[in-house]
């Protein structure tokens, strides 16, 4: 019956809560307010933070950020250049794929190739929401995006 079950790997809730510390602390360096989302393999939240001041709307965005991240194992700012080379894509995707986000901030989170999770920052402007998530992956991950 092996072929009815398999086995995969999720992000800890341990991990988890240490990647948004770490990317906490970046965005306190950064004198900016963010979301933190982390999901699990099935994109399902495992961990989140609204900093204070943080923009309301940067809570459905960081969650969105983390689930495209997760659900498709690429960036979400590699999203534009793998839309723009593809005219039908670029005009459906965005529309027709919930949750989608093309634009920074959101990172897969890989161990040993397998996609556990993914993390979404939201709040600032996208380039600063990927240099908050890039803290909070390398805690999780130990690897730089």
């Amino acid at each position: 019956m092996s072929d009815v079950t398999f086995s995969k790997k999720s992000v800890s809730a341990t991990a988890a809560l240490a990647g948004i510390d770490a990317a906490v602390k970046k965005a306190e360096e950064l004198g900016m307010p963010f979301v933190i989302v982390v999901v699990d393999d099935a994109g399902l939240v495992k961990a989140s933070l609204r900093m204070d001041g943080a923009p309301l709307v940067s809570l459905q965005v960081a969650e969105d950020k983390a689930y495209t991240a997760a659900g498709f194992g690429l960036a979400t700012n590699d999203w534009f250049d793998f839309l723009s080379g593809d005219e039908p894509l670029k005009l459906g995707a965005p529309n027709g794929i919930k949750r989608l986000v093309p634009f920074g901030g959101g990172y897969p989170l890989k161990i040993d190739g397998a996609i556990v999770g993914g993390i979404g920052v939201s709040g600032g402007h996208w380039s600063h929401d990927m240099e908050v998530a890039k803290a909070g992956l390398s805690a999780i991950t130990g690897e730089e995006a």
